[in-house]
């Protein structure tokens, strides 16, 4: 019997680690790492920029899609398995 993954942790744990890598990112790029990485960061979301704001911003906004993607995937691993 497979045992039932807890979806609000698995969530959280998502939201952090987004979070992080964001960062980590971030200012990467404002010192000139992975600048390529960050450009395309850029691309794909809405609110994240070099500024500390825009930091910020992107932090949130990879922390709420993820947060929100590993939420279901976890309650429909639960609910099938």
């Amino acid at each position: 019997m497979a045992k039932d993954l807890n979806e609000l942790v698995l969530g959280y744990a998502g939201a952090i680690v987004s979070a992080a890598c964001m960062l980590l990112l971030g200012i990467g790029a404002n010192i000139g790492v992975y600048s390529g990485a960050a450009v395309q960061m850029q691309k794909w979301h809405m609110f994240f920029d070099f500024t500390m704001f825009g930091i910020f911003t992107g932090m949130l906004e990879a922390a709420f899609w993820s947060f929100i993607a590993l939420y279901t995937f976890g309650w429909i691993y639960n609910k099938y398995a």
